[in-house]
């Protein structure tokens, strides 16, 4: 069965991003309760920007389950990537990321490799910038699996990386790596502008996506673009997907509204 989920960010700097909830953990958990999402899917600045103790006691007053972690922080704050050509930038990069592994497994939760994982930069050689990357995906993926928990790697759209930007492309390379532990992120507002057909690359590749972001063709949340749901919904039920369908979309047009019109959508799809 498919859960719904809603994004919670916490981090100043990322505020004009696609978040639904802002700022108030708590209240935003609260809403998210009364609304009848399952689960969120949270943003921090960094793995001990709150307490696991205190967010499982919100969790169970809530009776919400924590989806996934994001790492954009460590990218945004910090600077760091898992192919930047410096080899402490790069460890950096893992180290962070091992942490929010370690912060999610605690909830049973994957953390989640997007803007993280950088740039062929210019001047740099694609081939090498790619063995960085599967060195970073194979050490954090063993990381997780020691935790009971999988690695979630985003292929992003063109205009924010060179690496991998289709379902097939981020499972070709999967393929190529040591670990089993690493799953695709399937995020509809990227998939809307690199895939060709959604509803083909969820059939095709379904057995790698471990994530969906439930968001329109113009980010914002879904039945405010254009995106044909009805085909996605039944090619991810095709494949057996059961995991979450979580709402990474602009609070337009305000997060209330934003997180009314996710869950409305949810149930018209997935219910």
């Amino acid at each position: 069965m498919i859960k719904s989920c809603v994004t919670i960010a916490l981090v100043p700097q990322i505020k004009t991003g696609p978040w639904i909830f802002w700022e108030n953990l708590e209240a935003g958990m609260e809403k998210a309760s009364k609304l009848g999402f399952d689960a969120i899917e949270l943003f921090t600045p960094s793995a001990d920007a709150i307490e696991i103790p205190r967010l499982k006691e919100l969790l169970a007053q809530h009776k919400l389950e924590l989806a996934a972690v994001g790492t954009g922080a460590g990218k945004v704050i910090h600077g760091l990537t898992l192919t930047n050509p410096d080899p402490t930038v790069r460890q950096k990069a893992i180290s962070f990321i091992s942490d929010m592994i370690d912060f999610g497994a605690a909830f049973g939760a994957p953390a989640i490799i997007g803007s993280i994982q950088g740039n062929v930069l210019p001047g740099n050689d694609r081939e090498e910038t790619m063995s960085w990357l599967a060195e970073g995906l194979n050490q954090l993926g063993k990381h997780a699996e020691s935790k009971g928990v999988t690695l979630i790697y985003e292929p992003l759209n063109r205009y924010e990386t060179n690496i991998l930007n289709t379902i097939e492309a981020g499972s070709k390379f999967m393929e190529t790596l040591e670990t089993n532990s690493v799953k695709l992120l399937a995020d509809l507002f990227h998939m809307n502008i690199e895939e060709g057909n959604l509803e083909e690359s969820i059939l095709n590749w379904g057995k790698y996506i471990g994530h969906v972001h439930f968001a329109d063709s113009n980010r914002r949340p879904m039945g405010f673009g254009h995106t044909s749901m009805r085909e996605i919904a039944e090619a991810l039920k095709t494949v057996r997907y059961s995991g979450y369908a979580s709402a990474e979309a602009f609070p337009y047009p305000n997060p209330d509204a934003a997180a009314e019109q996710t869950i409305e959508e949810f149930r018209k799809w997935f219910a």
